[in-house]
């Protein structure tokens, strides 16, 4: 019985096998199209825009802030490890931020130490902002979405940390995950996320 089948090289070179595994229980099929070619992907050489890895951090409980200078967001960040300096990152953020009565509330996507996707028309760069104070519901009476997709090139093949950043502007406090007044018919906290693929180049 035929174990393997060997497929020498049209001129020169190696050989590519198809070995059958020592022992199964059952059959094993590979079917081949009958329209269509196509090139095998494996991991060390993946077709562009591929996506080669998915790495996701969530975060269900509450946290809160009365800070007005930026800060991480806790438990809000994740660390990827690119496996090609031609990879870029597609990075999504999704938060829900309530505002206990102040003004405005900012969020800012960071790699390390650097800002990214934000604003350059002047002032603090974000990624979004919200208003929040006591003459409106928004932020107030819910938890608004705050977030975005951004497709980063870093150019890297180490270790990335992507993070989120928070805000507040004037007096009040921020909360993630549930919203400014705590309070209505129905309170319920919400669930946060930051999401990065790695996309092949």
């Amino acid at each position: 019985m035929t174990a393997k089948i060997k497929l020498n090289a049209a001129s020169g070179g190696g050989s590519v096998s198809l070995k059958a595994p020592s022992n199964t229980d059952q059959n094993r099929v590979i079917s081949l199209p009958v329209t269509a070619d196509g090139t095998v992907l494996t991991t060390t050489n993946p077709k562009a825009g591929n996506i080669i890895q998915v790495i996701q951090t969530v975060k269900t409980d509450i946290t809160s802030t009365t800070s007005s200078t930026f800060a991480a967001i806790s438990g809000l960040s994740v660390n990827i490890t690119p496996s090609a300096s031609s990879s870029t990152i597609l990075v999504t953020v999704d938060c829900k931020i309530g505002n206990g009565g102040g003004l405005g509330a900012y969020i800012r996507l960071q790699r390390g130490n650097s800002v990214i996707y934000a604003g350059t028309g002047g002032g603090e760069p974000v990624l979004q902002q919200t208003y929040g104070g006591s003459d409106t519901g928004e932020g107030l009476y819910g938890s608004p979405f705050m977030g975005g997709t951004f497709l980063d090139s870093p150019a890297v093949d180490t270790q990335l940390t992507y993070a989120v950043y928070w805000a507040r502007e004037n007096s009040g406090t921020l909360y993630l995950n549930r919203t400014g007044s705590n309070s209505g018919a129905y309170v319920g906290n919400s669930a946060s996320s930051i999401t990065v693929m790695e996309v092949a180049g």
